[in-house]
């Protein structure tokens, strides 16, 4: 039996050898073969499917006919897969493709969040006035933790979203002025920290969704607490009660918590510069300058139960305005 060209026969044993081969170089040719052949497999199950339901005692039926019967649908599969077929070894053929492809590459990162405009810190006419007494910490940053005991304070996001920048500040500009209000605090728990203040406003966004949900008394004062540290049994400060959002077993479940309450956001920058520098948990961030090993870091330190915290922090992170 003959087959037509470029249509390999089912007796050619030398053309699975070459196919092989093929292969072994990333022949483009090999994998279009290769789909083929996958589906002349297919075609040759179904038509020894159809034989199978057909009767089979005909006075010409014997063990003789049934192999050549055999072989000829072997060879029939091969010139129907060959000449297009059903069509899945051209669909197996692009999905080889797409697999084999190189990953794209991007400078800088993932443009997951395109860079909003920068906000000037320390710089030129409308900068933000760092220096400015009235913006300075109403204490120390990092001193020892006084009120505290050497117990890690209980930790978790409050209201996390994952807005970036660019999406919040067509809304209004929230973004720039959650950074305009914030910036002189992180700038200040960044040189106690070593942490880029840009990490730490990115996280304070996230805690909460860039200010719009941060934890609130009953009559609407502010809590200032924006990086969502909950009031543990050694917090000996003000508390606020309010509606989080918890992880158990990978799943999220709407919950009632008590978190830390301050009297400003110098306060909150304060005590949350404390915990990084006081608790173990937390002392292979300090000093951390690449974003992604913070984002994660924090996450696989157990900062938050949010199983997609690092990736949220780190997008935010990617897409925050730049000091210029």
């Amino acid at each position: 039996m003959s087959a037509p060209a470029n249509i390999p026969s089912i007796f050619d044993l030398s053309s699975m050898t070459a196919l092989k081969s093929a292969a072994k170089r990333d022949d483009p040719a090999a994998v279009k073969t290769a789909a083929q052949q996958f589906e002349a497999l297919f075609l040759q199950m179904m038509l020894k499917a159809m034989r199978d339901a057909a009767p089979s005692d005909g006075m010409f039926d014997s063990d003789q006919t049934r192999m050549y019967q055999q072989m000829l649908d072997q060879q029939m599969a091969q010139v129907m897969a060959a000449k297009g077929g059903t069509g899945l070894a051209a669909v197996i053929e692009r999905q080889l493709t797409r697999s084999s492809d190189a990953p794209v590459e991007f400078e800088g990162g993932l443009p997951l969040a395109p860079p909003a405009k920068a906000f000037p810190l320390g710089k030129g006419a409308g900068a933000l006035p760092t220096g400015n007494p009235d913006l300075q910490p109403a204490r120390p940053l990092v001193p020892p933790l006084q009120q505290n005991s050497t117990a890690a304070p209980s930790v978790a996001p409050y209201a996390a979203t994952s807005a970036d920048a660019s999406a919040v500040d067509a809304q209004g500009g929230v973004a720039a002025n959650f950074i305009a209000r914030l910036s002189p605090y992180a700038e200040q728990a960044s040189q106690a920290t070593g942490i880029p203040a840009q990490f730490l406003l990115a996280q304070a966004a996230l805690e909460t969704g860039w200010g719009r949900s941060e934890p609130r008394f009953a009559d609407g004062r502010p809590s200032y607490n924006v990086f969502g540290i909950k009031a543990g049994r050694s917090w000996t400060g003000s508390t606020v009660d309010a509606t989080t959002t918890e992880y158990v077993g990978g799943s999220p479940q709407r919950t009632s918590e008590r978190f830390r309450a301050y009297g400003s956001y110098a306060e909150a920058f304060n005590d949350y510069a404390a915990l990084l520098a006081s608790n173990p948990r937390y002392a292979g961030l300090l000093g951390s300058r690449d974003a992604a090993s913070f984002a994660y870091g924090l996450q696989r330190s157990g900062y938050a139960t949010d199983p997609s915290y690092g990736t949220k922090l780190a997008r935010i992170i990617a897409g925050m305005p730049r000091a210029a």
